[in-house]
């Protein structure tokens, strides 16, 4: 974590010497050249958090070499030493963009004292982008909508192993919010005010996946014209999440394996290791124990994934939690149609979403009712505003006997009759008290009112 790599130009082979000694002793990991052509040259080859440089160098001196890194890298952060009678020149650097200076001679103490300034700015630096990308995303923990038990219960694991460095693996369907469980834990763990790094494992094509995680040094490869920065080094001193694990070459999973196991990564062409503290979320919509069996992914990295598992429920195992996922999407996408204020659901648009079983999970639920708040004519968002997948679950049969017709292959239509019937006999059983009655149909109270709507049922 922090500013690890630091590259030290001087001319002068003592201060190289010194300060290499000084930055290794204190956990930093130094490279050291002469002039400040030698320095862009490595800089061309290799990534670096931070440069300490002279001012005054035979060739192109610091402020030179500030001047083409502010062309290059504006991001990374430079520090200039200057000797007695050297102020001036390390002022203007100052001014050109170098983040201090450290006057010759100095002590031991006073460098380490600059450079923990500097990771403490980086540090301020980058939880300022996290909180500009999360404001920019609507994102807080709280976007786990549900009090259904099933939610109930992720909700608890994410509290007990967000304190942790446990690597876990996040399993569950396609659309059922497998990420934001994954930033759940992050901000809710020690690691929240440090990078968030996701990597889709499935959306990279297999041979550019090891420079995106582990990155690479110029030339790497035929078109590495210029040092890269992986994503786990991205990631240092946070979170790396690595959706759709399964879809991980098996040749990558042996380095994923070892990067767990060892915390240091290998950029792609380079002799050196640099050590990395991260911690990793995996997370699948396969079965990696089939995969496993198939030989399709490896069992030791399954088993090194899955210290702890989480396992997100579809929403058809959760339909209590519809109204309130509802009523989430629909205020969040109230900005979408400021000319119409107070957007609302109709009441046979409502029911419609109620009764849809929703294969694409929250994701699918998410889609639809942004398509209606974007394609509604006034405040009210009516059924046909919705997508067709929906509003064909909503179609009624002519009567529950058709639903449940001798013949009749359609799963929606005799669920819709089973649901009809469920409802009738709860309410009957309690004597007509509907508290009861969705106590015994496992439905929250809200979305047993929609239903006896929906359905007629006295």
């Amino acid at each position: 974590m922090g500013l690890r790599n630091v590259l030290v130009v001087d001319d002068e082979a003592s201060i190289r010497h010194l300060l290499s000694v000084i930055l290794v002793d204190h956990g930093y990991d130094p490279r050291a050249v002469a002039t400040g052509e030698e320095a862009l040259k490595e800089l061309a080859v290799r990534e670096y958090d931070l440069v300490l440089t002279d001012v005054r160098m035979p060739g192109m001196g610091g402020l030179g070499l500030l001047r083409e890194i502010q062309r290059t890298a504006p991001e990374l952060m430079v520090i200039v030493m200057s000797a007695y009678g050297a102020h001036d020149a390390a002022i203007e650097a100052m001014k050109t963009g170098a983040y201090d200076y450290l006057s010759k001679p100095f002590k031991p103490d006073e460098v380490v004292l600059v450079l923990r300034k500097a990771e403490e700015r980086e540090r301020l630096a980058r939880e300022n982008r996290r909180l500009r990308t999360e404001l920019s995303a609507g994102y807080s923990p709280e976007h786990m909508v549900g009090t259904s038990e099933p939610m109930r219960e992720v909700s608890r694991q994410i509290r007990k192993i967000a304190q942790q460095k446990t690597t876990v693996l996040v399993q569950g369907e396609s659309g059922t919010g497998k990420e934001l469980v994954a930033r759940a834990i992050h901000q809710l763990s020690p690691r929240a005010a440090l990078p968030f790094v996701a990597v889709n494992c499935g959306a990279i094509p297999p041979e550019l996946i090891e420079s995106e995680l582990f990155g690479h040094v110029k030339g790497a490869f035929t078109d590495a014209i210029r040092a890269k920065k992986g994503l786990a080094v991205e990631a240092d001193g946070g979170t790396l999440f690595l959706d759709e694990i399964g879809e991980l070459p098996l040749g990558l999973q042996v380095k994923l394996l070892r990067f767990l196991q060892e915390e240091e990564v290998r950029p792609v062409g380079d002799t050196r290791l640099r050590r990395v503290d991260v911690r990793v979320i995996a997370a699948t919509a396969v079965d990696l124990r089939a995969a496993v069996a198939a030989g399709r992914f490896r069992e030791d990295l399954y088993w090194r994934l899955d210290v702890v598992g989480v396992r997100l429920p579809p929403l058809r195992e959760r339909r209590e939690d519809v109204p309130a996922l509802l009523d989430h999407f629909l205020a969040r996408f109230r900005h979408l149609r400021p000319e119409l204020p107070g957007l609302a659901l109709s009441d046979e648009a409502r029911a419609a979403l109620l009764a849809h079983g929703w294969p694409g999970n929250v994701r699918e639920l998410e889609h639809a009712v942004e398509r209606a708040v974007v394609l509604a004519d006034g405040p009210v968002l009516r059924e046909e505003d919705l997508p067709e997948t929906v509003r064909a679950t909503a179609r009624p049969a002519t009567g529950p006997a058709e639903a449940g017709a001798e013949g009749s292959l359609s799963v929606k239509r005799a669920t819709r009759a089973l649901e009809e019937r469920l409802i009738r006999a709860a309410l009957e059983r309690t004597g007509g008290n509907r508290t009861r009655a969705a106590e015994l149909l496992e439905l929250s109270y809200g979305a047993l009112l929609y239903k006896i709507k929906e359905y007629g049922v006295g």
